[in-house]
């Protein structure tokens, strides 16, 4: 796979956005607040499914390394953490979130990617809150209900996670406005 250097330069911006998103935190139970859930979607958003999904792959693999990238710093034993599952659900919602804003091409508007922001919310919950799920239950030896892990994991987040959404579409939709505006000026 080959990457132009404006291409490799718009996945490091979004590593780097992501990195930055995560040290911004309002603790909770167990998974805390940041601002990367706006990353995530403005990543899929604005460079499309694949160098999204992409950026979002560099992060994780940067924190797996051991570079202190995550909300609680990087490590190959972050794979234990009941919030890693998150970290994959970056990856699927980014790549999600981008592929069905590909599919919307000129038609591009606040409600259609609203809503890719909101499936892309679904997945990343999903994923998250499995991973949590299993990761308590199984190997740390707590005891978690569903519902319980379902309330922490994703319900306290949704009000927050909405507001992020909203505003990363209204970015969004405007950075995608002007850049086909300056295309089609020639610029």
């Amino acid at each position: 796979m080959k990457f132009t250097t404006k291409e490799i330069i718009l996945v490091s911006l979004f590593t780097a956005l992501i990195t930055i998103g995560s040290k911004i935190t309002i603790p909770s139970p167990i998974v805390p607040f940041t601002l990367q859930t706006m990353f995530v979607a403005l990543s899929g958003m604005l460079l499309g499914a694949r160098l999204g999904s992409i950026s979002m792959l560099v992060y994780v693999i940067l924190g797996l390394i051991g570079l202190p990238v995550f909300t609680k710093g990087g490590g190959i034993g972050y794979i234990l953490s009941p919030t890693f599952g998150y970290l994959i659900g970056f990856i699927v919602a980014a790549y999600i979130i981008g592929k069905t804003v590909e599919k919307m091409k000129d038609n591009i508007n606040y409600i259609r990617v609203l809503s890719a922001m909101c499936l892309g919310l679904i997945v990343l919950y999903a994923i998250g809150v499995s991973y949590m799920y299993l990761i308590v239950n199984v190997y740390l030896g707590k005891s978690i209900t569903l519902t319980k892990a379902i309330w922490t994991g994703a319900l306290i987040f949704i009000p927050t996670d909405m507001l992020s959404a909203a505003l990363s579409t209204l970015l969004g939709v405007r950075i995608v406005r002007q850049v086909k505006a300056i295309v089609e000026r020639g610029a």
